[in-house]
């Protein structure tokens, strides 16, 4: 039997939604890094699309904001300039967990058996890489969140969650301190990110970017006020739980992300992702809550506007 090849290029253009919407997290300086060297068939165009390019394949699809997150300290750099050309753009920015472990020198093995190679850690201590988000932060009003930040204990060891409780830490004081919004990394940590926020004070806006949990965690983030972004993995068929946490959640605090390149919603998984897919997952979610479509999106919009401000 011939070996099936993956598709390379991006999802099929989905129909435009009614209303617009907002894609809440996005990294448009990862898309090129998944794609292929030249152009695949049926895509048309400079290759690969510029972040403008993104912002207005996503419009034409009714995604006609978004949130730009960098989670690096050069990819936080990026979205802050991106931020000051185009007017459809907010920005995130933080040191990601498993950055913050290398920035940190830990070199432990981790749970997966792997232990990171000298020159994969960062010269740039933990604490001063913090510091260069917090003036990031501070320098420019177009950035309205602190994120991604929080814990991912898929490949990290007790040295590492420990320098990863720190960070997180560190970043809620940040956004509670600029009056910022908060996107939380929660990978294989539930328990340890709601300990964190509940003994800290979670920031006023707390939001729980590509939502992993079930419905009893969505009923504690409701008691709380947090916010639940959902993305591709919503679309998945073994993903009842995330389906079920998305019924019980309350949906002023529901949220829309594509966490573009990755997470590309069903049936385009294993192609990379890219803001306007997000009219596919906002189509399923509306399916499966037997909700209009329009009344989602406007519903999602304005949540998005509560959290972020105006664009």
């Amino acid at each position: 039997m011939a070996k099936r090849t993956r598709e390379r290029g991006f999802p099929a253009a989905p129909e435009p939604l009614p209303v617009p919407v907002v894609d809440n997290h996005t990294h448009l300086d990862h898309i090129a890094a998944v794609l292929p060297g030249t152009a695949p068939a049926g895509e048309r165009g400079d290759w690969p699309p510029s972040a403008a390019d993104h912002l207005d394949r996503a419009a034409a699809a009714g995604v006609d904001r978004v949130v730009q997150v960098g989670c690096d300290l050069p990819s936080a750099r990026w979205t802050d300039a991106l931020v000051r050309q185009d007017a459809r753009v907010l920005g995130a920015v933080a040191i990601h967990p498993n950055e913050a472990t290398l920035h940190a020198g830990i070199d432990e093995v981790g749970p997966d058996g792997l232990t990171p190679e000298p020159e994969e850690r960062h010269a740039v201590g933990l604490d001063d890489a913090v510091a260069e988000i917090a003036d990031l932060a501070k320098g420019n009003d177009r950035i309205r969140a602190i994120g991604e930040t929080g814990m991912d204990l898929f490949r990290t060891g007790p040295r590492g969650e420990q320098a990863q409780r720190d960070a997180f830490r560190a970043h809620i004081a940040l956004a509670k301190e600029l009056g910022l919004a908060l996107q939380i990394h929660d990978r294989d940590a539930h328990a340890q990110v709601i300990e964190v926020l509940l003994a800290d004070g979670a920031p006023e806006r707390t939001v729980f970017h590509c939502y992993s949990g079930d419905a009893e965690m969505a009923r504690v983030c409701a008691e709380h006020g947090w916010y639940l972004s959902f993305a591709g993995p919503v679309t998945f068929k073994a993903n009842d739980h995330l389906r079920a946490a998305l019924a019980v959640a309350p949906r002023e605090l529901i949220l829309l992300e594509t966490d573009a390149p990755y997470l590309t919603p069903h049936p385009y998984r294993g192609q990379p992702n890219a803001p306007f897919a997000a009219a596919h997952t906002v189509r399923d979610m509306a399916a499966h809550l037997g909700e209009d479509l329009a009344v989602l999106c406007a519903d999602i919009s304005a949540s998005s506007e509560r959290v972020y401000g105006s664009w």
